[in-house]
């Protein structure tokens, strides 16, 4: 398994499904190439199955993250005078969820900001909303392209799939721009 996991990770089954959302999960603290883990899952489980196991995965990350920054909270209290978490604070309130929603496909900077939530008045659900409805977008991309990889010759078809995914991506992000957190 651990010199070539192909012929395991080739069979759809709950192995593979719990491996992947593994990954994703650990991608908080370790640095995995999650773009492949997703396509994997569309790969393996189709549209509808990898995208809905990325998400779980995707939105886990971020909820780890976020009660890491939770956990850290205090101890930021005591380096950060109240001036400072002031304005922090405001600023997550204001544009927090948007921040969540738009970094979820960007890596290391997901992590950060899901971490740097913590630390804030922001709230779960508020934080699990916004990761949902950022993390859906690459993961349903993601899917896609894992799912019609071995039969999709037309790579201007996939270029204009991500460009219309970012796109939404960015429509959605306007739209809650001025919903408060």
């Amino acid at each position: 398994v651990l010199t070539d996991p192909s012929p395991h990770l080739a069979i759809p089954g709950a192995l593979a499904a719990s491996v992947g959302v593994g990954l994703l999960l650990v991608d908080v603290l370790l640095p995995v190439p999650s773009s492949i883990i997703m396509v994997a899952h569309g790969a393996l489980f189709g549209v509808v199955g990898g995208t809905a196991l990325s998400l779980v995965g995707s939105v886990g990350a971020t909820a780890i993250a976020f009660a890491i920054g939770r956990r850290g909270g205090p101890l930021l209290t005591r380096l950060v005078g109240p001036e400072e978490r002031a304005k922090a604070d405001g600023l997550f309130r204001r544009y927090g969820a948007l921040a969540i929603l738009i970094s979820r496909p960007l890596p290391l900077v997901a992590e950060t900001v899901a971490l740097l939530a913590g630390t804030t008045t922001m709230t779960w659900p508020t934080v699990l909303r916004a990761a949902t409805l950022g993390a859906l977008p690459p993961a349903l991309l993601y899917a896609i392209t894992g799912a019609t990889a071995a039969s999709l010759d037309d790579t201007v078809l996939v270029f204009g799939l991500v460009l219309v995914v970012a796109g939404i991506s960015w429509v959605i992000g306007r739209r809650i721009e001025d919903q408060p957190c």
